[in-house]
């Protein structure tokens, strides 16, 4: 009996096929067919708009990396040295590669092990960005990077979990109002805080800053409390320029003249080289004397190469998707996927927007990269599980519209609750 069962497993089992027909499926087939059926889930369930519009966002970062690859490699050859002009555009596959691994498995989680996931990754990165000031290497200048058997930024992949983190948080109120979130989230925010402009990395301090001022306002803080909540940003940026070197270095580059300044200048002036049609590609010419042209500055050189029009497509691009995640909650019940989901985005668009703006001249120099678009390793990899992350938390059975145990309410109505 035992061997005719053992037989039987190894045969399969029988089931019935679209045809009516019963045949032995093995184990092999099952597994097969059980993976083929998440991913008709997945791609049934995963706004598909907000998937090409990332996509569409990687696609004009490979064609920004391969313009602007030639200029680093030209200013980063030495005499002894010589680096190919397409160097960056090939370590930049790799990485996106890697990327879009992270992208398409976090966005397969469900909800709740993406939330986790996010958490434990954020703890993480909370103890390494610890380690940054004893353990890290500086870079440029700045003490950002840990090697702990590879070479990672902290920072970046603390970005995305902080996000779902501090909504996790703040959601905690559904269950009991009572419990002191907003302080808990204040405090982790001065802790990050305060870790980074030890490296010192003060965009990067504003960046978490305005993710944790998005999140606590849509939480439902009281007006008072949002003013007292903006009046202590102001007050950080300002003790942040007489205290703090590195802010005031930069604020004051910006505004008479500097090292910074000059680079600045100078991306402004090769964003507006090409017009509103560009040079073409590979015949910029202002580029090659542009610093960190593959990942600071790249949308100056899509400005030289493909105009004006290239970079204005992409400032749409980045509100689109802004815009395509605030309909997507319109209907959503869920505090923590309304808060998560924002806070995801208002990381991603934040974070293009600054880069745009110290291209464009109207902001200091932050050494921020452009999200999806510019060359990196670890930050393309982090960047990519975010965004995977975000798509995680806005899935949605397309043949269940609400919570079947109540009524939709109004996207302001969950925010008041």
């Amino acid at each position: 009996m035992s061997g005719a069962t053992a037989t039987g497993a190894n045969r399969g089992v029988p089931t019935i096929g679209r045809d009516g027909a019963v045949r032995l499926v093995g184990p092999g087939q099952r597994y097969r067919r059980s993976r083929r059926n998440q991913l008709v889930v997945w791609w049934r369930e995963i706004d598909r708009v907000l998937l090409g519009l990332i996509a569409t966002l990687l696609l004009i970062g490979v064609i920004g990396v391969a313009a602007s690859s030639p200029a680093s490699a030209h200013r980063l050859s030495t005499r002894s040295v010589q680096i190919a002009e397409l160097h960056f555009l090939w370590l930049h596959l790799k990485w996106l590669t890697v990327g879009l691994v992270a992208l398409v498995g976090c966005s397969m989680l469900p909800k709740d092990t993406a939330r986790r996931m996010a958490v434990m990754l954020g703890g993480t990165m909370l103890v390494a960005l610890m380690l940054v000031p004893l353990a890290g290497f500086d870079v440029n200048g700045a003490r950002r990077w840990i090697n702990l058997g590879f070479s990672f930024q902290p920072s970046e992949f603390l970005k995305p979990a902080f996000a779902v983190g501090v909504a996790w948080m703040l959601s905690w109120r559904v269950r009991d109002p009572n419990l002191p979130v907003i302080p808990l989230t204040t405090a982790l925010m001065g802790l990050v805080a305060a870790l980074l402009m030890v490296q010192p990395d003060f965009g990067a301090t504003m960046l978490f800053g305005g993710v944790w001022f998005v999140l606590v306002l849509l939480s439902g803080l009281p007006v008072a409390r949002v003013a007292w909540a903006f009046a202590g940003i102001v007050a950080f940026v300002i003790l942040a320029y007489f205290f703090y070197p590195n802010a005031t270095h930069r604020i004051d580059s910006f505004f008479s003249g500097g090292t910074a300044f000059d680079q600045v200048d100078l991306a402004q002036k090769t964003l507006l080289g090409g017009g509103w049609t560009g040079a073409g590609l590979w015949l910029g010419v202002k580029k090659m004397s542009l610093p960190e042209a593959h990942t600071d500055y790249i949308f100056s050189v899509i400005g030289e190469e493909f105009g004006l029009i290239a970079c204005a497509v992409i400032v749409v691009l980045y509100a689109t998707i802004a815009a395509r995640v605030l309909l997507r909650l319109q209907e959503e019940n869920d505090l923590f996927t309304i808060l998560a989901a924002a806070g995801l985005t208002a990381q991603l668009v934040g974070q293009a927007f600054i880069n745009i703006m110290v291209n464009l001249q109207l902001f200091p120099s932050k050494g921020m990269t452009l999200p999806l678009i510019s060359y990196g390793g670890s930050s393309m990899i982090a960047l990519c599980a975010g965004v995977g992350l975000l798509l995680a938390i806005t899935r949605r059975n397309p043949f269940l519209t609400r919570d079947v145990t109540r009524p939709a309410l109004p996207l302001a109505d969950v925010l008041r609750r």
